[in-house]
């Protein structure tokens, strides 16, 4: 009898972390893909990404889940919808193992409902702090429900582990999403330009900026000051991915909209570019420019900058190709200088990504496949050596 494997995702940027996985999964005959659908995918205000996976995969579950709110109420109700809804898609499906990634609030509803119904869960990207995001305990928290870990550095293994979790269960396979720049085959200039009805300038940026959650009412001003900062840049076209579904996250698009629309001769705007024109972007543009985990999981890879804005990162792993700045104009703009100086762009040459070589999918399949599954959902605790 096959594995069934279910895997859970519920934004494009999460499922264009688990396409190779899922690919892995689907080859291998002795395992079964069961995929669930869930959060943004399903939205028509974040682009119905569910589409583009139907282009690859066959959609299992489709959970609704999204309330037409992005407030703190909202969010709560949504969790507790997807948690109802997926009890029921467990009960139907009886998956083997539920496999989950990183810190959002569909997530955690994912998780709670798999380990409530005993059935084991695997977590990708576990370890990882980011200071200025709820993401932060929502992560830890799924790490205590998961029963298999699967971690971007060995750095991040060892926190696993201080959680509690056996060094037996937790493994270091490297940063998943590295895996696409060496497997998609990207797009020449012509080719994305033309897929995005935009032609690129003399400098190029892309910029995705997220609420920072633990901040309230903070998204707007601190939006404006980056705003700001890119009406000083000179021959520099704008390439705008949308903010998701966190609280906020709606103030922060509607002004990419005026902006773009007040400034259509520089920039340009989408809810979802996908992974392929995404990655494709990255090779023809100086830096990723906001508070996205892409530019420092990915965009390392790539060989160029990152401007990494305010709290949302604080705590992560950084290549030397990353650039912190605080979240006002000033600093922004300083950040700017660096990135164009020769001293900079001489470094860009050498960085090394810290999040491995881009072959997670398969060693994460292989554990997927061979591990003992009796009484895996029993836990104890594993206390560290504590050192009078």
């Amino acid at each position: 009898m096959k594995r069934k494997i279910c895997v859970v995702t519920g934004t494009r940027a999460e499922y264009g972390l688990l396409y190779w996985l899922m690919k892995e999964i689907v080859a291998d005959n002795a395992l079964e893909l069961q995929l669930i659908v869930t959060g943004m995918h399903l939205s028509p205000e974040f682009g119905l990404t569910y589409k583009e996976i139907e282009k690859e995969f066959t959609i299992t579950k489709k959970i609704e889940m999204l309330l037409s709110s992005d407030t703190s109420i909202g969010i709560s109700k949504s969790m507790g919808l997807a948690q109802i809804s997926f009890s029921e898609a467990y009960e139907e499906l009886r998956p083997d193992i539920v496999v989950v990634l990183g810190d959002r609030y569909e997530i955690f509803s994912a998780a709670i409902a798999a380990m409530i119904a005993c059935i084991p869960i695997a977590h990708l990207h576990g370890g990882e702090i980011t200071v200025g995001a709820f993401d932060e305990s929502i992560r830890h928290s799924i790490t205590k429900m998961a029963n298999l870990h699967f971690t971007a550095t060995e750095e991040y293994r060892h926190r696993v582990i201080q959680l509690g979790e056996h060094p037996n269960r937790v493994y270091n396979v490297g940063g998943i999403g590295i895996e696409n720049i060496k497997r998609l085959k990207l797009l020449t200039k012509d080719a994305f330009e033309k897929s995005i009805s935009f032609k690129l300038n003399k400098k190029n940026i892309i910029v995705t900026f997220h609420p920072v959650t633990l901040e309230n009412s903070a998204a707007k001003g601190q939006f404006q000051e980056l705003l700001n900062a890119l009406n000083e840049l000179q021959d520099t076209n704008i390439i705008f991915t949308k903010a998701n579904s966190d609280t906020d996250g709606r103030i922060i698009n509607q002004m990419i909209d005026e902006y773009v629309l007040a400034n259509k001769n520089k920039s340009i705007a989408f809810t979802s570019l996908g992974q392929l024109r995404y990655l494709s972007a990255l090779q023809y543009v100086d830096a990723v420019v906001g508070n996205s985990s892409s530019g420092l999981l990915e965009a390392p890879s790539l060989k160029i900058g990152t401007i990494n804005i305010g709290d949302r990162q604080t705590g992560r792993l950084k290549a030397s190709s990353v650039i912190d700045c605080k979240s006002d104009s000033k600093s922004i703009l300083n950040a700017f200088e660096e990135l164009y100086s020769a001293v900079f762009q001489q470094k860009l040459k050498t960085v090394s990504n810290p999040y491995g070589d881009g072959n997670a999918s398969l060693k994460v399949k292989d554990i997927l496949k061979s591990v003992i599954l009796n009484e895996i959902v029993k836990k104890q605790f594993y206390d560290l050596e504590i050192i009078c």
